[in-house]
């Protein structure tokens, strides 16, 4: 899973440190940081907000928070 990201965004580093923190794979992504990212999360997501989430099935999570990508990834691959 990709999740892009925000540089300072309390709510990006909540998501990556759950995510590290229960062993889920996945790819953080700044979006500040390249600019196709960004247009990216744009499209996938209808938004410029981070966290995103993109699911390799092209699922996405967008804006959320932890309850949120709990219910999400709720028997969901995740690799």
């Amino acid at each position: 899973m990709i999740v892009y990201v925000k540089p300072g965004c309390f709510w990006c580093t909540d998501a990556l440190q759950w995510l590290r923190g229960r062993g889920i794979e996945h790819r953080a992504v700044d979006v500040f940081a390249d600019r196709a990212a960004f247009e990216r999360m744009r499209e996938i997501s209808g938004q410029t907000k981070a966290p995103t989430l993109e699911m390799p099935d092209g699922a996405v999570l967008a804006d959320f928070d932890i309850g949120q990508l709990e219910k999400f990834l709720e028997g969901r691959r995740t690799a």
